[in-house]
């Protein structure tokens, strides 16, 4: 299927849903959703819950791959290294390219570093985030280049997948301001940014930003390579700055619930055929989050 021809049957299909009585109808079934699975959410330890915590006040928090002492850490970061140098540069010759994606192909050839975002404690934590039972979207390995380009993800943007989206971004290389962080606007200003421009999809210009709300309020998230920023790209105003003395590295792990907002905006890291084989490494309580359609 061509590109623009998912772009029109999603439109299409986000106006079917936006029909009021399906809306109406779809939001009290989440809401139910979110009473009858409460009872259920896994336990999680007081750190883990602070996270949680703090991405419900702020919409992102900034952690690290050592705080989070995961068991798997080490083999995911070394396999990581060892792609780093095999992604291209660039690919297209495109002047308006500006990330370069790990092949699928690359992807199998390093497991771990999609096995690392089904980790117990990484699912616990955005089960509970999200209220209710995970999906899973795999791991996106990026190099956005330093470049002047400023376009799609490089602009202000909410996602629309669902209610709820946690990302779990884990540096590869030290980022400060010059090396395109995440960036992101609080919660709370998102709220108020989105009614006065009465936002509801799509990209803002950063000057169009700025006529809304100073620079000063918009943060940054910086850090060493290691550094895990989780952040709720569904409920903030958020961005990759654009990089200036070099290209930032990172790899991107999504989820969502398993009955997301527009289940046809969700899709896997991986194609289905490779999907499949990855599941063969999977445990049998790992396989709903991944196969969860």
């Amino acid at each position: 299927m061509s590109v623009l021809v998912k772009k029109l049957r999603n439109r299409i299909l986000r106006n079917v849903y936006k029909v009021s009585f399906l809306l109406n109808q779809a939001e009290r079934d989440y809401q139910a959703a979110l009473e009858q699975h409460f009872a259920r959410l896994p336990v999680i330890s007081t750190a883990d819950w602070n996270l949680v915590e703090a991405i419900k006040r702020e919409g992102v928090v900034v952690t690290s791959l050592e705080a989070l002492c995961i068991p798997s850490t080490e083999q995911m970061f070394a396999a990581a290294k060892n792609l780093m140098p095999k992604l291209p540069k660039g690919s297209s010759g495109d002047n308006n390219e500006y990330v370069v994606h790990a092949s699928s192909e690359q992807m199998m050839e390093y497991p771990e570093i999609f096995l690392w975002g089904l980790e117990q404690r990484l699912l616990n934590i955005a089960e509970n985030y999200i209220g209710l039972p995970v999906a899973y979207h795999g791991a996106y390995f990026r190099r956005d280049i330093a470049n002047q380009v400023e376009r799609k993800s490089r602009l202000w943007h909410i996602d629309v997948e669902d209610r709820k989206i946690l990302k779990a971004i884990v540096y590869l290389n030290d980022i400060n301001e010059d090396y395109g962080p995440f960036q992101y606007i609080s919660k709370s200003l998102t709220s108020k940014i989105a009614n006065s421009l009465g936002y509801k999809q799509g990209y803002i210009q950063e000057k169009r930003m700025q006529n809304v709300l100073s620079p000063s309020h918009w943060k940054s998230c910086t850090g060493s390579a290691g550094t895990v920023v989780f952040a709720d790209t569904g409920n903030v105003f958020h961005r990759g700055k654009i990089p200036i003395y070099g290209d930032r590295i990172a790899i991107f792990y999504d989820y969502t619930s398993r009955q997301p907002r527009y289940p046809f905006y969700c899709k896997s890291s991986l194609p289905g055929e490779d999907l499949l084989l990855m599941a063969d490494k999977l445990s049998e309580q790992q396989k709903p989050y991944v196969l969860w359609r």
